[in-house]
């Protein structure tokens, strides 16, 4: 990771004014940063901090799968994601599949105030930092196994795995 980190805030309606206050609270730590937000999260941020956020989808929409995919491609360098575990969603899956390209990929996540504030005041913040990328390439070229009465494309893996 570089010294500016792409950071990506995502916040679930009813922890949108937790996300905010937060961010206004470290807004000079933020600023000199890349920060993408989804949907209306990303509107009330540039607002209220005063400089431009990358803005995505809203969650529903496709935003998490956004923010899901800039971490598969390197784009996005740690995630921030107030979810709220009390309500349940519509998208959960959405939510669960993010919050899994973020641990497949080895990048930070905070999804409480607690936990942000302990990241965004890291020494590592401040400078570069070498993180540990998983190669997957044993899992990418692993053999595949037809099984009876599996359509075109579809087997199941050697590995006994899903």
């Amino acid at each position: 990771m570089d010294y500016d980190k792409k950071i990506a805030l995502v916040a679930h309606d009813n922890k949108k004014r937790d996300l905010v206050e937060w961010a206004k609270y470290n807004r000079d730590l933020l600023a000199h940063h890349k920060v993408y937000a989804t949907g209306t999260t990303g509107e009330i941020l540039e607002r209220e901090l005063g400089f431009e956020i990358t803005k995505l989808q809203s969650g529903p929409l496709g935003g998490d799968q956004q923010i899901g995919a800039k971490i598969v491609d390197g784009e996005i360098d740690f995630l921030i994601f107030f979810w709220d575990p009390l309500e349940p969603l519509p998208h959960d899956p959405d939510v669960k599949a993010l919050l899994r390209m973020a641990v497949v990929w080895n990048i930070p996540i905070a999804c409480n105030r607690a936990s942000a504030d302990f990241m965004i005041s890291s020494p590592l913040m401040d400078g570069e930092y070498d993180r540990l990328v998983p190669n997957y390439g044993g899992y990418r070229t692993r053999k595949m196994v037809r099984s009876k009465g599996a359509g075109r494309g579809e087997g199941a893996s050697t590995e006994g795995g899903v």
